[in-house]
């Protein structure tokens, strides 16, 4: 898969995320925060290197409990999962080294 480019207004419930199977990148930010606009680039080429890995990308902010329910205080947060299960997270990451870094969780965690 590669980078989806808009926030999901919708969020989907923790349940359904804890179910998703595989790796996924769940990223927590806002279309209007800078910080998240300035991680786009870095953002699209390390999942340039993972191709296969699902991108979710949510719209957070007061009232959304899926962030609120990973404890996500400041944007952008990426949170890598595999099979639903945190494996690691990087917050407010400024380059494509540091983002392709937690694909090392990925290959650290490969199930048995």
């Amino acid at each position: 898969m590669s980078l989806t480019s808009t926030y999901a207004a919708q969020e989907p419930s923790r349940a359904a995320v804890d179910a998703l199977p595989g790796a996924t990148l769940i990223e927590f930010g806002a279309p209007w925060c800078g910080h998240c606009q300035a991680a786009q680039a870095p953002l699209a080429a390390a999942l340039a290197l993972q191709p296969e890995l699902r991108h979710l990308k949510i719209e957070d902010g007061r009232g959304r409990r899926l962030g609120r329910s990973f404890r996500v205080t400041l944007w952008p947060t990426l949170i890598l999962l595999r099979d639903g299960t945190e494996l690691a997270r990087l917050v407010r990451p400024r380059d494509a080294a540091s983002i392709a870094a937690l694909w090392q969780q990925l290959a650290a965690e490969q199930p048995s």
